[in-house]
């Protein structure tokens, strides 16, 4: 009996969402895509699940749509969902631990999450103009954001490969790890972030998404509305106790 496309896997508040078609390096066709955007709706809907991460089976992260399908059907499955909307809709951070190739599509992915790993093996490009077609999934505004403007056309209208070294430097992803650390790096991030306040962190990723898709000034106002509306509700007390295992964790983190 063949395995499934997607494999899921719950630890302790955290998730890990696994593309599993990695002979043909996790390509997105409708099966696969259907699977993990049922998948990912389900997770978003877990009260028990406060992280997720992604990440593929073999060799690659995810080498996009599979394009044997690409000129017979869009990329929306039922209901309208879409591989990377089921992404952005999460309200739990969602991590990317990307192992090997992530390409045009699979780059979408990855650029849709919240955080990025990387392992040392992991090859990011944009292929759309290359291939013959035009991104869908974010990639003229994500990746732009991510690298800058002059890099992104750089990448997009050649279609090379960009390393995981390049990529950490550019501030494409957050870390570059050895590839037998990168879920174990990426299990620490999301207790890293489980073992804060749950409820400032969704409130603060969602902030941090609006704000950065507004400019300048709209961003700082729709701050100052946040910070109104979501510490007048806050009881003081509680947070004046947290505050010494804060000061801990910084003289932990700063030691030596």
């Amino acid at each position: 009996m063949s395995q499934p496309l997607v494999l899921v896997t719950k630890d302790d508040g955290v998730a890990t969402v696994t593309l599993n078609r990695p002979e043909k390096l996790n390509a997105l066709n409708r099966e696969l895509r259907g699977g993990f955007c049922r998948t990912m709706q389900e997770l978003g809907a877990d009260p028990q699940v406060g992280v997720v991460i992604i990440t593929g089976a073999g060799r690659a992260f995810c080498a996009g749509l599979d394009l044997n399908e690409l000129g017979v059907e869009g990329i929306r499955e039922e209901g309208g969902a879409t591989f990377i909307s089921v992404v952005e809709r999460m309200e739990q951070p969602v991590i990317a631990a990307v192992n090997g190739y992530a390409v045009t599509g699979g780059f979408e992915l990855a650029l849709a999450a919240d955080i990025i790993i990387a392992s040392e093996n992991a090859q990011f490009a944009d292929t759309h103009a290359r291939v013959g077609v035009m991104p869908g999934g974010g990639m003229s505004a994500r990746l732009p954001r991510a690298v800058g403007v002059r890099k992104a056309k750089e990448l997009s209208l050649t279609g090379n490969y960009l390393n995981a070294r390049d990529a950490e430097r550019l501030g494409l992803v957050n870390r570059m790890v050895a590839p037998d650390q990168l879920m174990a790096a990426a299990s620490e991030m999301a207790r890293q972030i489980l073992s804060a306040d749950q409820r400032v962190v969704r409130q603060m990723k969602r902030l941090i998404n609006m704000a950065t898709e507004a400019p300048l000034g709209e961003g700082l106002r729709i701050e100052q509305d946040f910070f109104r509306a979501f510490n007048q509700s806050r009881n003081f007390a509680t947070v004046a106790e947290r505050r010494a295992s804060v000061v801990e964790r910084g003289r932990s983190q700063t030691r030596g």
